[in-house]
């Protein structure tokens, strides 16, 4: 597959836009990461230098090479033997589904085949909504999505999604990305599982307005997992970057990441759990080895890999950063095949909202 990577980490946006758009020849699809601070001027240049080139992108902490950056710029360009559509999803807070008629006819123009196409997005917010609502266009061409809620703006700002130059806020960027020389294949990894002994519990009561746990089998929910993990409330949220929660669906365990004690002892978290979810709390297991599976099984699944783009949450990224372990698995990624990832404030994969997940798509 055709793909260049061009990078900057030039503070001018006119020479940064210069230095990372250099290899850009003949593109299908361009793709631009970048700093808060450049995103609305280097959106427009890039635009306008390429007009009619489909383009979407955000702001975000970036990875490249063996380094994370939250001031480097990164323009991806896909070129000929990709097919691209690209869209928004606006107003995800009220109304996203008034937008899927354009998505639904952007999928029928993309012609998905076997395995060979995703849908990489960027969201401000309601993954949650969001997912269920992509999936009305997607699920029939079974197109998995691949995407990241947008983090790497400053307290206060509002983040957008960017469109063919326009930005966006409480929106979805998405790009259709057909390989027509190879495979899509998507990957997620989880580096946390049950405790030894541990305990199930029911949700009893929630609030999902504002993503609230109320209640774990009829007792405040701080109280539960306190008891649990084996900390005092005052240790509660620091202790989620090795002891989150988890909503086991089947065999299968989605995350979701407490960040504040709320009234009465309950859990305000950034993925919803809906009234009778099972639920434990997690433990953080080997993740070096549990990354070592996941790119054997990369290696092992993709005969010749182009391109991979990942977005690893930011609990993991601080978890990594904490323990001196980012350069490593950087490095580690790196080794697999040409890397590029962004750090999300939640992961969007296939039907699911996630927390404290690395999710990727390999470009065969």
């Amino acid at each position: 597959m055709q793909i260049s990577i061009g990078t900057s980490t030039k503070a001018d946006c006119n020479g940064a836009v210069a230095e990372a758009t250099a290899k850009v020849s003949n593109p299908n699809l361009l793709i631009l990461l970048c700093s808060y601070e450049h995103l609305k001027d280097a959106s427009k240049i890039i635009s306008e230098k390429y007009k009619g080139v489909p383009l979407i992108g955000t702001s975000t902490t970036s990875y490249f090479e063996s380094e994370s950056s939250d001031k480097r710029m990164i323009v991806l360009c896909f070129g000929s033997d990709v097919a691209a559509e690209v869209g928004i999803i606006r107003k995800l807070s009220s109304a996203p589904i008034a937008d899927i008629a354009v998505m639904e006819e952007k999928v029928s123009k993309i012609q998905a085949g076997d395995s060979n196409t995703v849908c990489l997005e960027f969201c401000t917010n309601d993954e949650e909504r969001l997912v269920t609502t992509m999936n009305v266009a997607l699920e029939r061409a079974k197109i998995p999505v691949v995407g990241g809620t947008i983090f790497g703006y400053p307290a206060g700002a509002t983040g957008y999604a960017m469109l063919n130059g326009e930005l966006y806020p409480d929106a979805c960027c998405y790009a259709l990305i057909k390989n027509k020389s190879g495979k899509i294949r998507t990957y997620s990894e989880n580096i946390f599982g049950p405790m030894e002994c541990g305990k199930t519990h029911i949700a009893t009561k929630v609030n999902l307005a504002n993503k609230e746990l109320i209640s774990l089998d009829g007792r405040p929910a701080a109280d539960v997992y306190c008891e649990d993990a084996g900390v005092s409330r005052s240790e509660l949220v620091d202790n989620v970057l090795v002891s989150p929660l988890g909503r086991v669906i089947g065999d299968e365990i989605f995350i979701s990441s407490p960040y504040a004690i709320g009234n009465n002892g309950s859990l305000i978290n950034y993925k919803k759990i809906n009234e009778n979810d099972t639920i434990q709390v997690l433990e953080l297991k080997d993740y070096e080895e549990i990354g070592n599976d996941t790119r054997r099984a990369i290696k092992d699944e993709n005969g010749k890999i182009s391109f991979i783009f990942s977005v690893n949450c930011i609990y993991r990224h601080l978890l990594f950063n904490q323990r001196n372990y980012m350069t490593d698995f950087l490095t580690a990624m790196k080794s697999v095949g040409p890397h590029v990832g962004i750090v999300g404030g939640g992961e969007q994969y296939k039907k699911q909202h996630v927390n404290q997940t690395m999710v990727c798509a390999v470009f065969e």
